[in-house]
């Protein structure tokens, strides 16, 4: 699928960190420095450092921006002001999701879309197929790098580094200024942690000075650098879907609990068929377990019922280290998808007991 290995612009610098550099989506990317735990408890208490740089944008810039958007997307973008931030999903025609991403309003008639960097391609064919508006579209991907500085003392670390008041922007909101002593950095709330912070999208140019500045403001807070490995703990505490796990092209937005992101109020590619879903309902539903026995639930693992039937597969599990317990997410029949219901996880030779429990798992 990739041919060769690219690099993000920081690369070195996590090397130089002494950094588990793994692939992950076509790139090389710092999986942990530390230790997964001491990096995720990090993130929860003080303020960690995520190098994103391997997501996707799209620049799409006309007056017909906003039909190719709502065309291709499941949220209703018209309800984007700028410095607004919203986050969506592709459908495709199957019923299946394309990608999820985040949309931005960056002024009248131009928008900034962020996509997963595995899906880079697929999406940016998957839109232009679709753009009969004229629409302009730009993929700045390789030319973009992405910090995400996390934690509850984010906000009081950076602020140093801008005129911006950080502490003002809502979440899933944005401003465009200067941070680090670079001009034109995007600065948004749009966290995949569940514990505060920003994302600073610069121009790969500057991703060394603005890393190098982030820590020189940072270090009396306690900052470090965090891996990937952590980001998947974090991120699924708070029950946020990871696209490769818990949705993908065959997993449609009313099954995966994105109901609330799929407006009906417009038309959009497959609307119809996911009308009838929500109208009608669906056989299985993605819910979110907490083991009740002691292991760990992994990504594959079978989950039954009470009669050892296969009724699903684990889409994502760990060793939550807030909670200090196995939880994870994954597909079964509406009948057990309530919280409170029991479902099986196969882990090696052992069916252990897990119950279904509300969404988030770590509770502030």
């Amino acid at each position: 699928m990739f041919d060769t290995m690219k690099n993000t612009a920081l690369t070195d610098v996590h090397i130089d960190l002494g950094a588990k550099m793994v692939p992950f989506a076509g790139y090389n990317m710092p999986v942990q420095y530390e230790g997964v735990n001491a990096e995720h408890e990090t993130v929860r208490n003080a303020v960690g450092v995520f190098d994103v740089s391997h997501m996707g944008e799209f620049f799409l810039r006309g007056e017909k921006a906003l039909d190719l958007i709502q065309k291709v997307t499941t949220n209703d973008a018209s309800k984007l002001t700028i410095g607004k931030a919203q986050y969506s999903c592709m459908p495709n025609e199957k019923g299946g999701i394309i990608d999820d991403l985040i949309i931005y309003k960056m002024a009248e008639n131009e928008y900034l879309l962020v996509v997963n960097a595995s899906n880079i391609e697929k999406d940016w064919e998957w839109i232009s197929s679709q753009n009969i508006f004229g629409v302009d579209m730009e993929n700045v991907s390789d030319n973009y790098s992405l910090l995400a500085i996390q934690g509850p003392k984010a906000v009081e670390a950076m602020q140093s580094l801008t005129d911006t008041d950080l502490s003002a922007i809502p979440f899933y909101s944005f401003e465009t200024g200067t941070f680090a002593g670079v001009n034109d950095i995007i600065i948004s709330a749009t966290g995949y942690t569940g514990s505060g912070g920003f994302e600073i999208y610069c121009k790969n140019e500057d991703a060394g000075k603005v890393w190098d500045k982030v820590f020189e403001a940072g270090a009396d807070f306690g900052i470090k650098p965090i891996g990937l490995a952590a980001r998947d703990t974090l991120r699924l505490e708070m029950g946020y879907c990871l696209y490769g796990n818990d949705i993908d092209d065959s997993t449609s937005p009313i099954e995966a609990g994105l109901g609330w992101i799929t407006k009906f109020t417009k038309d959009f590619v497959n609307a119809e068929a996911l009308k009838e879903q929500k109208e009608n309902g669906v056989s299985r539903k993605l819910v979110a377990f907490e083991l009740t026995e002691k292991g760990i639930p992994r990504q594959g693992y079978l989950i039954a019922d009470e009669t050892g039937k296969t009724i699903g597969n684990v889409t994502s599990g760990t060793m939550s280290p807030s909670l200090g317990k196995g939880i994870g997410m994954g597909y079964v029949p509406v009948a057990l998808a309530s919280p409170g219901s029991t479902v099986h996880i196969q882990i090696r030779k052992k069916a252990v007991p897990a119950t279904v429990v509300k969404l988030p798992f770590y509770k502030k």
